[in-house]
């Protein structure tokens, strides 16, 4: 169970403030429940304390205040933000695509071209070496397009 700490407990009071103003409220019962287990609260419900504790008039102004810069010491926490959908960096190019079918329907067990096929199946890109190599391949094999 939670030790209290040793001082002045404004939570504490505000929340028996709260209490004795209005018993059937739910939400400040449920506050002082975990208040009482596990001895803190989280900043968005020392927010929503702070807005249901400013409607009741008995409260001391210097207790809110209190409340206030407990608010503020808090940390605050963020969801981290769905990542942006980016484009690839390396985008396949659809001639050269094109180049290697062409060469593979005419001879299927040319290595260079299936190494070449290989490597642009699994997005690495080609160099520009490569790239001429492969229409190279076109010119000297006279494959029409």
């Amino acid at each position: 169970m939670y030790k209290p700490k040793p001082g002045i407990d404004i939570i504490g009071k505000i929340l028996d403030a709260l209490y004795a103003h209005n018993p059937d409220a739910l939400f400040v019962m449920s506050l002082m429940h975990q208040y009482e287990e596990r001895g803190s609260l989280s900043k968005k419900q020392l927010q929503g304390l702070l807005s249901k504790a400013q409607k009741v008039p008995g409260i001391s102004t210097s207790w809110l205040g209190t409340l206030e810069a407990i608010i503020l010491k808090m940390p605050n926490r963020y969801k981290s933000v769905e990542p942006i959908k980016k484009t690839p960096v390396y985008q396949q190019d659809e001639e050269l695509g094109q180049l290697m079918q062409a060469i593979l329907k005419r001879y299927p067990q040319h290595k260079r071209v299936l190494f070449l096929k290989a490597r642009y199946d699994n997005h690495e890109p080609l160099s520009i070496e490569e790239q001429k190599e492969l229409k190279k391949f076109i010119k000297l094999l006279k494959i029409q397009l």
